[in-house]
């Protein structure tokens, strides 16, 4: 008798996302919630603890497990950072940019994707190609408001069923990547440039058109 062919497990690639908020959080998840059909599975981690060296070992960390991490960071924490630290020590920003040197030329499947300010300049994107420093997140947001008023930086608002964040913002996803990708490139020497490199993650994941 002919023995029965088992049909290969179609398993799904494994990707995990650092991030060090909730928005960027509950805006994952409704990624996940509304594009059921991309071919990998999504696993947004909060830290416990935001520092830069915990994150940076959390990320070290995930790629010995997962195909590919990605570690989202908003730049805006880090400068501020920066302009706390006392005579002596060394900046937030010079950490951030050693790690972020070591993890390119050593961990092949992590990707460091920069929000400068912060996620909201991503959201930004979504209507205007706006290149412009903001000198927070709070400047950025308010700029977002003149797009959608009622914005508000909850979850009950990034989550609400059937108007969720990314369901509301998915007609202008297109627009956001061409926008995004039309930015300057970041640069350590001015990194107070604005840019969002969310794109990289939608291009990974196969959300371009």
């Amino acid at each position: 008798m002919r023995s029965k062919r088992k049909n290969p497990i179609n398993i799904k690639p494994k990707i995990a996302i650092l991030i060090d908020g909730e928005t960027e959080f509950w805006y994952l998840q409704m990624l996940k919630r509304n594009e059921r059909q991309i071919k990998v599975d999504i696993k947004p981690e909060i830290p416990q603890k935001k520092k830069l060296s915990e994150q940076y070992s959390k990320v070290i960390e995930l790629s010995k497990s997962y195909n590919k991490v990605y570690w989202i960071i908003d730049l805006d924490v880090v400068l501020s950072e920066s302009l706390q630290v006392k005579k002596g020590n060394r900046k937030a920003i010079d950490i951030f940019l050693e790690y972020k040197r070591v993890i390119e030329s050593k961990f092949k499947n992590i990707v460091v994707i920069i929000n400068q300010p912060c996620l909201e300049f991503w959201l930004l994107m979504h209507f205007e190609p706006n290149a412009k420093h903001f000198t927070n997140c709070e400047d950025a947001t308010n700029q977002l408001k003149k797009h959608i008023p009622a914005y508000e930086k909850t979850e009950k608002y990034f989550t609400k069923q059937n108007s969720d964040i990314y369901l509301r913002l998915s007609p202008f996803l297109i627009t956001a990547i061409n926008n995004a990708k039309a930015l300057p490139s970041f640069q350590s020497d001015n990194p107070n440039k604005g840019l969002t490199e969310m794109y990289k993650l939608f291009d990974d994941i196969g959300i371009t058109e």
